[in-house]
Parts: structure tokens; sequence; C-alpha cells
């Protein structure tokens, strides 16, 4: 991945595409954990605890058709999932807990680094908090018209699996998409 602050050192005549910046990523993390987020009442933060539960979340923000095949099964007539669309927005691969991004172990401290969040372990689990800086951010990304697909799609999560454990949202990616994913082999990028 690349920053848009590093764009002149692109190849001339290379085709970037959005899944290519650093940023592209970034911004749907921070509207996952704002949006999907539980509030930290002592700390005033928005949190998600686990990585698979992060990890799983953003694998129904990327592909829409796979949450809305999920809100059918569950029976969630009382979201709006006609308009919960899009295509896959960035590919994620099959790994041992079900989807996965490997540029996660690059994304996360870049968000880090720059005060957006905070990432502390727990014994085994790992929480994410965004910070006023990032909430910041986040308060202007819902803001800006070119966000409100998501924006929308992210508010459905919320209300129907938001807050389930990221263990919980293994279980059923695994028990839902069962050709898509928990019989892929490790590794194969997920369709």
């Amino acid at each position: 991945m690349i920053s848009i602050n590093n764009l002149s050192y692109y190849p001339v005549g290379t085709t970037l595409v959005s899944d290519d910046l650093i940023e592209f990523h970034a911004s749907r993390i921070l509207l996952i954990l704002r949006i999907c987020g539980q509030k930290d009442k002592a700390r005033k933060q928005y949190k998600i605890t686990g990585l698979t539960k992060l990890a799983k979340l953003d694998f129904f923000v990327r592909y829409p058709e796979f949450f809305r095949r999920l809100a059918k099964r569950l029976d969630l007539a009382e979201l709006n999932i006609e308009n919960h669309t899009g295509g896959i927005e960035s590919r994620m691969i099959r790994f041992h807990y079900g989807p996965w991004d490997q540029r996660y172990y690059q994304l996360l401290p870049y968000l880090e680094a720059r005060s957006l969040i905070s990432v502390e372990k727990d014994k085994t689990a790992f929480t994410f908090f965004l910070l006023e800086k990032g909430q910041h951010i986040t308060d202007q990304l819902l803001e800006d018209s070119d966000f409100e697909l998501l924006k929308h799609n992210l508010f459905n999560i919320k209300r129907s699996i938001g807050s389930y454990s990221g263990n919980k949202l293994k279980e059923l990616v695994y028990d839902m998409f069962k050709e898509e994913v928990t019989n892929q082999p490790l590794g194969n990028i997920i369709f």
C-alpha cells in the first residue's frame, strides 16, 4: 500500500486503484470503530474488542452481498437491506479464522502511529480504541456525502450484528459461506 502523500514516488504509467491507498483502508477501519464500536463509558471512546471481530465486521462492509444474505437468513426485515448495496470493495483472503487481510499488519500500526487509534492487549484479546483525533476525522467523514453508502451499510451492520462477539461472527461466516470461505484453502482470495 502507498500513502496519498507519497504518490510522487509511484511509477509513472502504472495504474493506481483505491485499494492500493492506505488512506482508503484507514478511513473504513476508523468508520467501523466509530459506528460499530461500543462507547467506553470511562474513557469516552469507541472501542472494538478482538481482532477477529474487527476483521469480520470489515468483511461484511467489504462484501455487501454477503451481508445481505446474512440479513435474510437472520430474518432482519427491519433493516433496509434493499439499499445495502455495492460491489466487493476490497478483496480479502481465507485465513485461519475466516476472512482476513494481510494489510492489517501495516494498517493498524499506521493508524496507531498517527494517534487515531490505540491498541491495547488484555490477556489474549486486542482492544481497539478510537482516539480523539480519529473521532474528529470520522465526524468529518460522516458529514461527507461520498461516504453515504458506506455509512448506511455500517449502520445496518451495527444494528444487526454489531453486538456479536468475534467468535460468533466467525462461526456465522463459517456456517453461512461454506463454499465461498470455509471450504477454501488458506490464502485463497474470497470472491
